[in-house]
């Protein structure tokens, strides 16, 4: 009796310690995935921040050249308008985005400085034309972006402040396609103008 007690005894212990060790091997991994899962998480709300610096850094610039080159009374407010509520934006994401150690740039992206070198070269009717065409893509690509984040944002703070901001980022969609549907309009107006002032001018040449 006292030797299958004892073997039962040794058997017992040598279960105990795999199921420890399993434990052990278990928690091990839970604590080894933690912080990746975290850093996935903080990835997608840094990429958020990234692009919306971005993007808020180009509408200010291009709300300043609406100001100084815009014909239309419309996209000279428009313009003011991204300048004033994207600087505040920005101010705002730069301070979330000190609080959360994520570095933002300072810089235009290459696209937008693409695209500012491009407007800056218009002027009258045609730079109207083209900004609101662009502004509309931006909106829309901001609005997007926007709403992903305030769906599907890890962090609370940063999914909080793109829930607060998407509301402007949207009226700011809406009054880009009501000016670009006029400004369409007075490009096709100018185009026809121009064509018709250069044909009445070669036709004269030939007489």
């Amino acid at each position: 009796m006292r030797k299958i007690s004892l073997t039962l005894g040794l058997v017992a212990a040598a279960g105990l310690s795999v199921a420890a060790v399993t434990v052990d091997a278990a928690a091990a991994r839970t604590a080894k995935a933690a912080p990746k899962a975290a850093a996935a998480k903080a990835a997608g709300d840094t990429t958020f921040m990234t692009k919306a610096a971005g993007g808020g850094l180009a509408e200010v610039k291009l709300g300043q050249l609406a100001t100084e080159k815009a014909q239309s009374a419309d996209v000279k407010s428009f313009g003011q308008m991204m300048v004033d509520d994207h600087s505040k934006a920005n101010t705002e994401l730069s301070g979330l985005a000190s609080q959360k150690g994520v570095t933002l740039p300072s810089d235009l992206p290459a696209a937008e400085k693409a695209t500012y070198d491009r407007l800056s070269k218009l002027s009258g009717a045609a730079f109207d034309h083209a900004y609101m065409q662009d502004m509309v893509k931006d909106h829309q690509k901001d609005v997007s972006l926007f709403k992903s984040e305030s769906t599907s944002g890890k962090d609370g703070d940063t999914k909080s402040w793109a829930s607060k901001t998407l509301p402007t980022l949207e009226k700011h969609l809406q009054r880009a396609r009501e000016i670009a549907g006029s400004t369409a309009n007075a490009h096709a107006a100018n185009t026809a103008h121009t064509a018709r002032a250069a044909h009445a001018a070669h036709a004269a040449k030939s007489h």
